[in-house]
């Protein structure tokens, strides 16, 4: 599992946004929200974390990876 921190997101809104970055990387990723802590995961092989993080850095999400 791969969970990161996005500091800029905080709304539904901002997780589909969040969804999309992360779907347009790996198109079979099934983001789960924490909205309340910023967080995202998905079940992704920790090769793709370097992708995904790029991705999410791309569309202007402030992305921390956290450990698992």
């Amino acid at each position: 599992m791969i969970r990161f921190h996005i500091a800029n997101m905080n709304c539904g809104g901002c997780a589909k946004g969040v969804a999309a970055a992360l779907r347009e990387a790996d198109p079979h990723a099934e983001p789960r929200f924490d909205l309340d802590r910023r967080e995202v995961a998905l079940d992704a092989p920790a090769t793709a974390t370097e992708r995904l993080s790029a991705a999410l850095l791309r569309d202007g999400w402030e992305a921390k990876l956290l450990p698992a």
